[in-house]
């Protein structure tokens, strides 16, 4: 049971996983109840939130740019500052289910995703992926969406697991309006 004073960790393995037969009786936890967001603010009254924020104001939602097949929009828990995600204005989960338009612009826009976060931000690489089902970790996998994520050399990703701490220099908002008004400026 966690104490309060151990960052999030259990001091000892407890509850079913903490049971000898299991195998986990060695490995800490790491409580995320922020990440619980993921799960209970999702409008489900509403319907999906990718497809509830295409009608809604891109300032109030964080899109960032739109195209005629996929809109770029910040991640409201992000990794790194700036990460972005590409999402289908169709609601669609699985990738071999796009049609050739949505498979090209969604390619289009992380080319331009890339670009205006190198132009804004000189990152020193990135991270680009989709995650297809909720097995391989995509907690809204019955809409697509491919994460571009910046990285830094040193950058403190880490932080938020060892010292409970996002280091977000930024506010949302302000990086919104940066890579909303490069999007149209950086050359395709």
């Amino acid at each position: 049971m966690t104490t309060g004073d151990e960052g999030g960790r259990s001091a000892a393995p407890d509850g079913p996983w903490g049971r000898p037969e299991t195998g986990f009786e060695a490995f800490d936890r790491l409580w995320t109840p922020h990440r619980m967001a993921y799960i209970t603010d999702a409008p489900r009254e509403e319907g999906c939130p990718f497809c509830v924020m295409q009608g809604k104001p891109d300032e109030e939602t964080l899109i960032v740019a739109r195209g005629a097949d996929v809109y770029a929009v910040l991640n409201l828990h992000p990794y790194n500052p700036g990460h972005l995600m590409l999402v289908t204005n169709r609601h669609v989960g699985e990738l071999d289910e796009l049609t050739d338009a949505e498979a090209h612009e969604l390619t289009a826009m992380t080319q331009q995703a890339v670009r205006v976060l190198k132009h804004v931000s000189g990152p020193a690489a990135f991270n680009v992926g989709l995650n297809l089902g909720a097995v391989a970790g995509g907690s809204l996998s019955q809409h697509l969406h491919q994460h571009v994520v910046p990285r830094w050399m040193g950058d403190s990703n880490y932080i938020t697991v060892t010292g409970h701490t996002k280091v977000v220099p930024q506010l949302l908002a302000e990086t919104r309006d940066l890579l909303a008004k490069a999007w149209g400026e950086v050359g395709r």
